[in-house]
């Protein structure tokens, strides 16, 4: 499936302003299909984990502090290209940068509180989606 999966979060952020319908449905909109999806809060331990590549970096506590401190949706996206086709959807991460018409752009507060996280590459979308889906979960 290399190329054709990708791996995003709702953040809690997002998910506390109730944009996950809005976001649902640019991202079905723009052609991807839901492989796997589940709403759940993780803990400061399992948000470390997930970005334990961050670790050395000084905002690396605050993430894991704001990635634990409330719910996210978690989600496999099916399509060509997936990776790079939502990350087009999605937008910069810094939304005063994202273009028009980005989720970002509509539903971020800032560079942290970014609403959505997507993977940037195809491995770190086979990584991310193992992380929180077993094969059982998937469609």
């Amino acid at each position: 499936m290399s190329g054709k999966i990708t791996f995003t979060m709702i953040k809690p952020d997002a998910v506390e302003a109730n944009n996950i319908g809005p976001i649902l449905a640019m991202i079905n909109k723009a052609g991807f299909e839901i492989l796997a999806m589940k709403y759940m809060r993780l803990t400061k331990e399992q948000a470390g984990e997930f970005y334990a590549v961050h670790k050395e970096r000084p905002f690396y506590g605050e993430l894991t502090e704001y990635m634990s401190g409330g719910p996210i949706v978690a989600a496999i996206l099916k399509k060509e290209n997936a990776v790079s086709e939502y990350r087009q959807l999605i937008g910069a991460t810094d939304p005063t940068k994202a273009e028009e018409g980005t989720i970002r752009k509509l539903f971020a507060k800032s560079i942290a509180a970014n609403a959505v996280h997507g993977s940037d590459s195809d491995e770190n979308a086979k990584i991310e989606s193992d992380f929180f889906f077993s094969h059982l979960e998937r469609f």
